[in-house]
């Protein structure tokens, strides 16, 4: 494929900060990747995506969040015979950039935006992850295009969404990292605290003292939020019963799935329903 330079001033005008864009993603194998000499964020919120990149390409499902430097080069079409994909595309300049990575060096060095890895940074999202992501985004899409504005949704998402300490802190140990990882499997999350240590591969003991350390949880309290993230993410998007979830949840006890969930989110898994039972895509179209 050949490589097309795209540039910022053809989507921002003078005086603002950003471009917000709701995009339908073809299917058709893309003729050309580009790069550009902005700084890009897209969220697959339908559908699943081939990103094509310089020396492969990777399928990103629905939730997958993408941070793209300006030399990135890249491009996307939609799988074939799947439902239409669809992405949430943010653009801005590197004046945003070079602000929040400097003044918030600590905490973002390595990562996102700021690292010298071939292939851009990204992440799934999934139950209220994914709804947090997809809320902030739409907001931009009213009002001025801002800097206070830009900046607040780049940090609200690197901070509340898309955070997870564990794969960003170099004394934590690679097994710990991994089992964490798989913990968000539901193979994995259904046996507990069994399927977490059978995950790290080391002796049960071991891995509560190293897990209480750096995560400050044990196997069991890591797992049930992951449990819980799951179950939210049911009970948002489908209509199977509360029974079942806690079920697939690998919880047998209705009423410890209760105390669990509502420690969670505080509220019962029955309300959480019937707030959220909605496309966070679709309540975001419904007001465009």
């Amino acid at each position: 494929m050949g490589i097309r330079r795209f540039l910022l001033r053809n989507y921002v005008p003078e005086g603002e900060h950003y471009h917000f864009a709701q995009k339908r993603i073809d299917e058709k194998t893309p003729p050309f990747l580009h790069d550009h000499d902005y700084f890009e964020i897209f969220i697959v919120t339908r559908g699943t995506i081939v990103h094509w990149l310089r020396s492969r390409s990777a399928l990103l499902e629905q939730g997958s969040i993408v941070f793209i430097r300006p030399g990135d080069c890249h491009s996307l079409s939609s799988t074939e015979g799947g439902p239409g994909a669809e992405i949430i595309n943010i653009i801005f300049g590197d004046d945003v950039a070079n602000h929040i990575g400097e003044r918030y060096r600590e905490d973002f060095a390595g990562r996102f935006y700021w690292h010298d890895r071939a292939d851009p940074d990204s992440f799934l999202l999934a139950g209220p992850r994914f709804e947090r992501a997809v809320n902030v985004a739409s907001e931009l899409k009213f009002g001025r295009n801002s800097l206070a504005r830009i900046e607040e949704f780049l940090l609200s998402v690197m901070i509340r969404v898309v955070d997870f300490p564990v794969d960003n802190d170099p004394s934590v140990p690679a097994w710990l990292v991994a089992a964490c990882h798989s913990a968000r499997r539901p193979e994995v999350f259904r046996k507990g605290a069994r399927g977490f240590v059978e995950a790290a591969g080391r002796g049960h003991e071991h891995v509560c003292r190293t897990a209480r350390k750096h995560l400050g949880m044990s196997p069991s309290a890591y797992t049930n939020e992951r449990r819980m993230e799951y179950a939210a993410l049911m009970l948002g998007s489908t209509d199977t019963s509360i029974e079942n979830i806690a079920h697939d949840c690998g919880i047998e006890n209705l009423s410890h799935f209760y105390r669990l969930f509502r420690a969670r989110y505080g509220v019962t898994p029955r309300r959480y329903r019937l707030h959220h039972l909605k496309d966070p895509v679709r309540e975001m179209q419904s007001h465009l």
